[in-house]
């Protein structure tokens, strides 16, 4: 793991701290800039709002105090004076501050605001730009705010007024002969004023308008019309804040230049069984698809306490002819303890290698360590099966879970060979799936839920409220990644929709997309 970035060298150094005003994106976790990313690293407080994506705060360290939120439902609203005060008693307890706006934070994000006000406290800050809600929602729904042919310039503008004034604020006569596009910022509940003030003021009635909703996000949702039948298709669509409405001639040009609504698994939130810290591969692949995952793991990886047994068998490596590695907590767990030896690839002397899946192959190539046989199939059975002609008479190493299946030492046994089963990570159940995961499963709002192992199945079905129950099968499918978990889960009772052609996350998330 490489350290966490440090402050800026560009602040004095004093016992106060520092303040980051960070722009957390439109939505997408994963259009948080680089240097957003690395003030979270560095935060000792995060302050947050109800726009910004609460899986930003992934990036954050384990001691990081990140439960303040401000704004957003279920959490009390912060006056803008409250925050200001907040920022500065804890950037002068010596704290590294990050204040995580939706968007962009001088763009209708209030960040002037407390930039100033941390300026009069003498609080040393940074303002870190952030992809402003205009851009992510326009790209996102393939509106382009400007063209050549159609619009020189756009104009930002918040539709958020006080309710309570008697007339707009809004230059609707200057707004009506802009020539470009037009973005109305929080504008959802004063649309239908919003578009009959642009038309009466001169902007013609037909001209194309958009509405997107919760956008770059995988339920983004886009309503297309006119200025005169807009408010009426976002009434009937029954869209929900945060949303935005665009108008001007590059919303007709959406129908050719639309992506993200095309993507496979686009829309649907995908619950993750895999382990903290395991589920990289998978979580990438299925916001690449336009899918929601949500990391639920069933079951947790934890280092041994007892490393005697390992150690032990290091020094014999060189007697073995085999050995197998079928996860790639087995590979770390492994070559981890190897490094911590002194020693290398290399004292497996002329021991060959045998791995279940591209992706065990692939975590042993980070090993500098090249495989000689992967089966066709990536299940135990088929391993054993590859291997039975090779390991008669031979010593095999399998470098394992504490707790597993015994079929792979039985088939090898079977066929002659002497195998030692050699634990070198714990497996544990979780307990307890998190308050936040709970309520998703009562209220129905996962679609899918993968898992990827039979121990993970056994333990997700202990984890499933009995509330949520009726739902698996049902409103929240199951999809498996290999037949053999297929059948674990099937065994303890949870019915599955969908089964991978092959044991990766490529071949699982095709065949979900194949029930759109």
């Amino acid at each position: 793991m490489t350290d966490a970035p440090q402050p800026s060298n560009t602040h004095p150094t004093t016992k106060c701290g520092v303040v980051y005003l960070v722009g957390a994106g439109p939505g997408d976790p994963g259009l948080l800039t680089l240097r957003g990313r690395e003030c979270l690293q560095m935060a000792d407080l995060v302050l947050y709002d109800g726009l910004a994506n609460p899986q930003l705060l992934e990036h954050t360290r384990a001691t990081t105090e990140r439960t303040a939120r401000v704004g957003g439902p279920g959490s009390r609203h912060l006056d803008q004076a409250e925050i200001n005060q907040r920022l500065i008693a804890a950037a002068k307890e010596g704290k590294t501050v990050v204040r995580l706006k939706g968007g962009d934070p001088f763009i209708f994000g209030r960040g002037s605001e407390e930039a100033v006000a941390l300026a009069q406290a003498g609080v040393p800050f940074e303002v870190v730009p952030g992809i402003t809600a205009a851009t992510g929602a326009a790209v996102y729904s393939g509106i382009s705010l400007t063209h050549r042919d159609h619009a020189s310039a756009v104009a930002l503008i918040t539709g958020h007024e006080d309710p309570t004034k008697p007339e707009s604020a809004l230059p609707y006569r200057q707004l009506s002969h802009f020539p470009g596009t037009l973005v109305f910022y929080m504008g959802l509940h004063r649309i239908e004023q919003i578009t009959r003030s642009l038309v009466e003021a001169g902007r013609p009635p037909d001209q194309p308008a958009a509405v997107v909703c919760q956008a770059t996000t995988p339920r983004q949702q886009v309503v297309v019309g006119t200025l005169t039948t807009i408010a009426k298709l976002a009434q009937a669509a029954h869209l929900k804040p945060p949303s935005l409405l665009i108008v001007g001639e590059c919303v007709g040009l959406r129908q050719q230049a639309s992506w993200a609504e095309r993507r496979p698994l686009q829309g649907l939130r995908i619950g993750i069984t895999r382990p903290a810290g395991q589920a990289e591969e998978s979580i990438r692949l299925a916001r690449q698809l336009g899918a929601e995952p949500i990391l639920m793991p069933t079951i947790a990886v934890a280092p041994l306490t007892d490393h005697s047994a390992v150690d032990a068998t290091i020094g014999e490596l060189s007697t073995y002819d085999w050995a197998i590695f079928t996860s790639v907590n087995g590979v770390d767990g492994f070559f981890e303890r190897l490094h911590a030896s002194g020693l290398d690839g290399r004292a497996l002397g002329k021991c060959r290698l045998a791995a279940i899946g591209t992706t065990t192959a692939e975590r042993l190539a980070h090993w500098h360590m090249k495989v000689d046989l992967i089966p066709d199939e990536f299940r135990a059975e088929a391993l054993a099966a590859a291997l039975q002609p090779h390991v008669a008479g031979k010593k095999v190493l399998w470098a394992k879970a504490t707790r597993g299946r015994d079929i792979l030492p039985q088939q090898l046994c079977a066929a002659g060979a002497e195998v030692t089963e050699l634990p070198v990570y714990q497996n544990i159940d979780v307990t307890e799936f998190t308050p936040q995961i709970q309520e998703l499963l009562r209220n129905g709002e996962l679609d899918w839920i993968c898992v990827s192992s039979p121990s993970g199945a056994k333990s997700l079905n202990h984890l499933i409220p009995d509330a949520a129950r009726p739902l698996i099968g049902q409103s929240i499918r199951i999809a498996a990644i290999s037949p053999l978990t297929s059948a674990a889960a099937t065994e303890v009772g949870l019915a599955v929709t969908a089964i991978a052609r092959e044991a990766t996350w490529d071949s699982l998330f095709g065949v979900i997309a194949e029930y759109r």
